[in-house]
């Protein structure tokens, strides 16, 4: 348990400190503290790896109905996806935003307390495998879409009112480069959002015998699901480019943060990771007749 307090630890300092001195090196201009501040990124990168690894070593399949696990899972993931796309588009600004939001997440998995109760093994792989890897490689990929978008449009407007570009602004890629990380995002985002989806409703179908039951959080995911795929006709599809994709991005991972945050917590959903009864039947508690 020291060993995972001291991983615990060394995660938060390093998504904390490369976000705080990413920042610094923008303000001041200074690339050697932009690296620094990608380092320390990656460190923290490389410490949640194995924050999860050994996770997994101590708790075994225990720690796959585990909200917290999810949560940190999901944090990985954003840094995972903002780590590749700084390796292809050698993009510095991802750092400012991913960085502060896969510590807050990963803060947040800390918070979730939920009871785990035992599940069936199949039910377990197949949740872990399909239905929450893809829906969180799609919600990572498009928060990188929506922090691309809102760069873009901070930065149209710096250059249509004509102020002068410095400090955060000037270390912004080309809104070009912005729109091309919104279209990455996208294209790839959206048949992973599928694929989670209707891997959830098969999981569904296999353990309750019913694919849809009106649950808040599966109307939401409906929801985005429609506006992520008129996202994606208009962008790959008609040609949409700029401003329009860059807000609706934006909209979009909004609505994922109400789905994951409000919903989980707030609202009565059988998909709280322990919503669930140990005995002869695997209904959700609430819905049982």
């Amino acid at each position: 348990m020291a060993a995972i307090n001291i991983l615990f630890l060394l995660v938060v300092a390093g998504y904390f400190l490369g976000a705080a001195v990413h920042l610094l090196g923008v303000v001041t201009a200074k690339a050697s503290l932009r690296r620094a501040g990608w380092l320390l990124t990656v460190a923290g990168f490389v410490c949640h790896t194995l924050d999860l690894a050994a996770l997994l070593v101590i708790e075994g399949g225990m720690a796959f109905l585990s909200g917290e696990f999810y949560f940190s899972l999901l944090a990985w993931s954003l840094l995972l996806i903002c780590l590749f796309l700084w390796w292809r588009l050698r993009l510095g600004m991802l750092g400012l935003l991913a960085s502060p939001l896969a510590l807050f997440l990963f803060l947040s998995s800390q918070a979730v307390t939920a009871a785990r109760m035992p599940l069936p093994k199949a039910l377990g792989g197949l949740f872990f495998g399909l239905h929450i890897g893809a829906l969180f490689l799609a919600i990572s990929l498009l928060a990188m879409a929506c922090g691309a978008g809102a760069a873009y449009l901070y930065l149209e407007r710096k250059i249509k009112t004509k102020e002068k570009l410095g400090g955060f602004a000037k270390a912004l890629p080309a809104l070009s480069t912005c729109d091309t990380v919104n279209r990455w995002a996208v294209a790839a985002g959206f048949p992973l959002y599928t694929l989670g989806l209707l891997s959830g409703f098969v999981w569904a179908k296999l353990t309750w015998n019913r694919i849809f039951s009106y649950d808040p959080k599966e109307v939401t995911a409906i929801c985005i699901w429609l506006f992520f795929a008129f996202l994606f006709h208009q962008r790959l599809v008609l040609g949409w480019q700029g401003r329009k994709p860059a807000r609706m991005a934006i909209w979009l991972f909004g609505l994922t943060l109400v789905s994951m945050l409000v919903i989980n917590f707030f609202m009565p959903t059988h998909h709280s990771f322990a919503r669930y009864i140990d005995g002869a039947t695997d209904l959700p508690v609430w819905t049982q007749p």
